[in-house]
């Protein structure tokens, strides 16, 4: 089951960069792709958490999912305004990710 759930992970992440990526090309149905690999992949996020006995660890896991919900929070912003303030959610939420996805495997390799 969880090589199902990081195939997902990595699949939604992939169509989530396409899906951002498509606003240029595809303006008219960008949204439509994005929103549901937001979803999957924080959801996923959920699912694959690291359990972990350290507090560094346990709030990066927790800063991660909420990068995850903002990306959310991005694509649903994406149909309900028609400027462009989600990209500043979803660009919070990928710098919080890109951060959380460095720092964990780090402090879990300073741990051992």
């Amino acid at each position: 089951m969880k090589k199902v759930i990081q195939f997902l992970f990595y699949v939604s992440a992939i169509v989530l960069l396409v899906g951002a990526a498509s606003r240029l090309f595809l303006p008219d149905i960008y949204s439509y792709i994005y929103l549901p690999a937001a979803v999957v992949f924080a959801i996923t996020q959920f699912l694959l958490r690291v359990k972990h006995d350290y507090f560094t660890v346990r709030r990066l896991v927790v800063q991660q999912q909420l990068g995850g919900l903002m990306l959310v929070a991005a694509g649903v912003l994406m149909f309900t305004h028609t400027n462009n303030e989600w990209m500043a959610i979803m660009l919070c939420g990928a710098f919080i990710e890109l951060y959380t996805a460095f720092r964990i495997p780090n402090e879990i390799e300073k741990h051992k």
